[in-house]
């Protein structure tokens, strides 16, 4: 190790590490001009893939309920936060301040129940506040679905639509409407009489299932991603079981790849 380097890491480790000032000290640093080459040539363009991995690594990590994972994760993803800021201020437009005043300003704005004298009595009145808010802001012109992000996942953007829909009063009354909806679109379906018929539909029946989850308080993008997982290790022991047996998956007729299905069930039922 040459002294510069041992000098550049002498001045890392006597800076506070559980200090945002350092952390943006450090972005600053691989930005700039003898700083790290990858990290010299991202632009916010170049960064868009890294920012989504990294936010479903948080997410799966939260569905793993491992906490140390989760601080990790959560520390690769203000990375990307902190990178995008970075770019934004060498280019005259706004530095992390600026983000950190806005959303400080926001969350205060958006939460006079706590901030000042409005008084509300459960979540409910808080979420239709927010809407009411928002409105006042300037978007009174605007739809309340405007906003939502374009490249959100399908399943993900149903359920978002249907809740902000929700907090205006547009909803059903009970859960059991919801429920006759789906039974309603699944007929749909079936009696699609072509191709492009039946996307329609099939769509239609997703965005009703998707409602259902809301109402039951569900994660639609969560079990669907659990399921997956379930899938996937289930068909995995049914590779495996063949291997060991020194048989083929696919010569296996439907009867006995359903009597496996069922054994892998049966092995795998504690793993959820």
């Amino acid at each position: 190790m040459s002294s510069s380097q041992a000098k550049i890491i002498i001045l890392v480790v006597e800076e506070d590490l559980s200090s945002f000032t350092t952390f943006t000290r450090i972005l600053a640093r691989l930005r700039g001009p003898n700083g790290c080459p990858w990290d010299r040539k991202q632009t916010h363009e170049s960064l868009k893939p890294y920012l989504m991995e990294e936010a479903y690594e948080v997410l799966q990590s939260l569905e793993e309920g491992n906490s140390e994972k989760l601080c990790e994760e959560l520390g690769d993803l203000l990375l990307q936060i902190g990178l995008h800021a970075q770019i934004a201020s060498e280019a005259g437009e706004f530095d992390i301040s600026d983000v950190l005043r806005r959303i400080n300003e926001k969350l205060i704005r958006r939460h006079p129940h706590v901030f000042g004298s409005l008084k509300v009595s459960n979540a409910e009145e808080v979420a239709l506040n927010w809407e009411e808010l928002k409105q006042r802001e300037g978007r009174r012109e605007r739809s309340i679905l405007s906003d939502l992000p374009r490249n959100i996942p399908a399943l993900a953007c149903s359920q978002l639509i249907q809740q902000r829909a929700a907090r205006v009063g547009f909803d059903w009354k009970e859960i059991d409407g919801v429920l006759d909806k789906v039974g309603e679109e699944l007929k749909e379906l079936k009696q699609a009489k072509d191709h492009q018929q039946r996307v329609r539909e099939f769509g239609d029946l997703l965005f009703a299932l998707a409602n259902v989850a809301r109402w039951l308080g569900i994660d639609l993008e969560g079990a669907l991603r659990m399921a997956n997982e379930r899938f996937r290790k289930r068909f995995s022991y049914m590779e495996e079981i063949c291997r060991r047996r020194g048989i083929s998956l696919q010569s296996l007729s439907l009867e006995e790849l359903d009597a496996l299905w069922e054994e892998a069930k049966r092995s795998l039922e504690n793993e959820r």
